[in-house]
Formats: C-alpha cells, structure tokens, sequence
C-alpha cells in the first residue's frame, strides 16, 4: 500500500484480479450505503479503480481515502476486533518504528479514547449503521484501526528539531480552511485543489474534509490528542462465530474503548 507521495491524503494499493471480482459484487450495495449515510462511515473510502496494462500484463489499483492524517503524525496505532483470543502484537512488530497493537495490547496498555458524549454518540452511530450493513453482506473479520496524534510529543519533537515521518501503513474540527468545501467534492483532484487553498494549521489541529476520519480530544482529558478511527478488513484471521454474533462482540468491546 502506497501514500501519495504530493499530499499523502491518498492510498493507492494493488489488488488481484479475484479482488476485483468480489469488488464488484459489493460495490452497487456499498453505493448505496454511502448515499444512504450521505457519506457519513467508517468505511474505507474508494475514490477509484483502475486497471494498467504494460507490456500484455495487467495490473488493478485502487485509491482510496487515507484513514490517517496528511500532516498529523500518528504516535501509537491499534487493530481491534473486539476478541482477547491471540490478541496481542508479536515480539517481531513490536521492534517495528509504529507497531500495530491490538486488543489485548489495548487493555494492558490501560489505552482509552477520550472524546465527549456527542462525539462518542455519533462515532457509535456510524459504527452501528457501518457494521449493519458488513453483517448484511455477511462479511467478517473487520477491525477498527485507531491511530493516535499525541500532539504534545509532536511538539516537542518540533521544537527539537527533528524529521519524523511516518511508516507506510500496511493495512489503510478545529481548523477550517477558508475555501468552499462544496465546490470540490470527494474524487482525488477535488481533495488536491482544496487543499492547495487551506490555511495553515496550528499544533493538532485538523480540516475535517480532509481528515475524515479524525476526532479531536474532549476538554479536560489527560493528554491532547487526535484520534484518527476508520473501519477495515484484515482478512487475515478466520472468525468462529456467525456474522450477526461477530458484530455484536466487536460493537461491545467498541463501545468500551471511550473514557
């Protein structure tokens, strides 16, 4: 999986040919789910799907919107699925710059998201209609992908000078910029032509229709941090249990990740 290298809002990933076919199958009910939400979901965001041949041999791609942030470095990440079973980040990527933590990680590392009760009302709103619509696919195996911006360590690293990027992710409110939003829509020059207008933005602040996926922290919590939560398949893990029970377990253990 490949960050656009100009603004880093994209996600550009190769997919196989099978891919392409169960891509097909679901994307006429996806459709229809993101118009029925008027694209409110923790969903991935598909901008495009393209196919390039060079020299007889065809190569899928699919862009999608990046569930983290274009500026806001991500400090600590989570895949969570809601099981504590063989839930925990191995030796090997725990030695990685930003390691993948999972469930079990999350609890032992007394982890929580500290968002208002609005916020976390209407993060569990989409969650509840996102996983519904998985559930009546059948379609299991999801997890939430939590990136953390701890942007008090991000100043400091500012201030002491030093470049810090952030690693190619193996998977994929407050400052507003001055121009239209309406006027450029979602397809990936839309979001390029926005963001060449933007105001610059201040420590861990964020556009929210670039940052969809971003959530700022509640006043009076622990630290200052932003939250980047999105929905995605790992597909790496075979579930035990029907769709309908799947969904029930993870929206549980969801809903307890709030402070």
């Amino acid at each position: 999986m490949l960050l656009n290298s100009y603004d880093r809002t994209l996600v550009i990933k190769q997919i196989s040919s099978e891919d392409v076919a169960d891509m097909h199958n679901i994307l006429s009910e996806y459709h229809q789910h993101i118009v029925k939400c008027h694209g409110s979901t923790l969903l991935p965001q598909f901008l495009g799907m393209y196919r390039v041949s060079v020299d007889s041999e065809e190569t899928y791609l699919i862009v999608m919107r990046n569930m983290f942030s274009h500026r806001l470095l991500v400090h600590r990440k989570y895949d969570l699925k809601g099981s504590l079973v063989a839930r925990e980040a191995s030796d090997k990527e725990r030695g990685k710059e930003l390691p993948t933590f999972k469930d079990m990680d999350f609890r032992n590392n007394m982890q929580k998201v500290y968002v208002t009760d609005e916020q976390k009302e209407k993060f569990m709103e989409k969650l509840n209609r996102d996983v519904e619509f998985l559930v009546r696919l059948k379609i299991m195996d999801y997890s939430l992908l939590l990136g953390i911006h701890d942007v008090g360590r991000a100043e400091r690293d500012e201030e002491e000078g030093e470049e810090v990027s952030n690693e190619e992710d193996p998977d994929a409110e407050n400052g507003l910029a001055g121009a239209a939003v309406g006027s450029y829509g979602t397809s990936p020059e839309g979001i390029a032509g926005y963001m060449s207008c933007c105001k610059p933005l201040g420590p861990g602040e964020f556009d929210p229709y670039v940052d969809v996926y971003a959530i700022g922290n509640c006043p009076g919590a622990p630290q200052r941090e932003v939250y980047f939560m999105g929905l995605i398949d790992a597909g790496a893990e075979i579930s035990t249990v029907h769709p309908e029970q799947y969904a029930k377990r993870f929206r549980d253990f969801i809903s307890n990740i709030f402070a």
